[in-house]
Parts: structure tokens; sequence; C-alpha cells
């Protein structure tokens, strides 16, 4: 990497790569998205493939990549036929972003084939052991898609709320549990 970075920025960019790879996408995906990210001001691709030491093509396909993924923001400048990227502001919505982009190409897809398995006639004992596991999964993978959905339509300051509550989220559904079970009259039984 070209030593026209700061120490700071390139620790940061190199970080960035090497964790997006572990995430499953390209390294040169995840430098450019950190470069980006941390540049004051837009991008274009000879800034980028300047900071970064990489070739030109890989920019671009890592840019195109960007922006299937809504990361990267096209920016144009008066007078300047060049295209510059930048990437959303809010660090929520970058998050947001991530999440629907990977539910869509990773939940939803699952979810499909699920249901289209549990639909098959099961022809034995073992498929009929299978379907049942096969739901459990897809229940709880509905399960989850609808916290996610019901979460997504939180306000920001809302959402950093439920974030910094943590574990305290525990003690309040047992304080729940016990304010339920008080109030319910005695010799009925839990629903459930």
């Amino acid at each position: 990497m070209p030593t026209s970075l700061s120490p700071l920025v390139q620790s940061f960019v190199l970080h960035f790569g090497e964790m997006g790879s572990r995430w499953g996408i390209n390294r040169t995906v995840g430098q450019v998205y950190a470069l980006l990210y941390i540049s004051p001001q837009p991008l274009c691709a000879d800034e980028i493939v300047e900071a970064l030491g990489i070739s030109r093509s890989n920019v671009s396909m890592s840019l195109k990549e960007l922006q299937a993924w809504n990361l990267a923001i096209l920016k144009h400048f008066p007078g300047d036929r060049r295209d510059f990227f930048t990437t959303p502001d809010d660090v929520w919505q970058i998050l947001r972003t991530l999440a629907e982009e990977r539910k869509k190409r990773e939940i939803d897809p699952t979810l499909s084939v699920l249901r289209e398995i549990l639909m098959e006639t099961p022809e034995n004992e073992d498929e009929r052991h299978a379907q049942r596991r096969i739901d459990e999964m897809k229940t709880l993978i509905e399960q989850l898609t609808g916290w996610y959905d019901d979460v997504k339509r939180l306000e920001t300051e809302r959402l950093a709320s439920l974030l910094a509550l943590g574990s305290k989220v525990t003690k309040l559904l047992e304080a729940k549990d016990k304010i339920v079970s008080f109030a319910r009259p005695r010799g009925t039984k839990k629903d459930g």
C-alpha cells in the first residue's frame, strides 16, 4: 500500500480489507469502502488507485460492487466530468443498509428453499424427521426476520437506546414475568 496515506488511515484501511475478507467480500472492496468512508471528501477512481496502489479495473469492480450494495454514493461536481464516490454519512444508515442487503442476498433465498423443501411429501421416517428439523430452522429464521423487520423501523435514537440496554433487557423480561405471575388469579396456568 502506498505511503501517501497517514499511518492511522492506512491501519484502518488495511484492517477493514482483512475484516471484509472474513465477512465474505473481496479484500479490495473492503479497502475501497474504508477509504471512501474515512475520506473527508468524495474520491474519484484515480484518487483511489493512487491511494491504495491497486489497478484501475480493480477499483472499478470494487466501486460497482459497493454501489450494488448501496454503500457507495455517486457524486458529481460542476465542471468535472469524473465520477466521485462517498459513503452514507450516518453509520446507522450504513448498518441498516448492510443488514437489509445481507437479508436479501442470504436469508430470503434460504427461507425460500426451506419452504420449498417443506412442501415436498416425505417418503419415509428419515425424511419426516428431516422436515421437522427444517421446519424448526425455518420457524427460527422467520422469527428473527420478523424481529429484524420490527427493529429496522425504529428511529435511530430508539435503536441506540435498545442496543444500550444490552443484558438489562433480560432483567426487564424477568420483571414482566413476575408482574404477570402476580397479576394472574390463583389456580390458573400460564399460557404457553
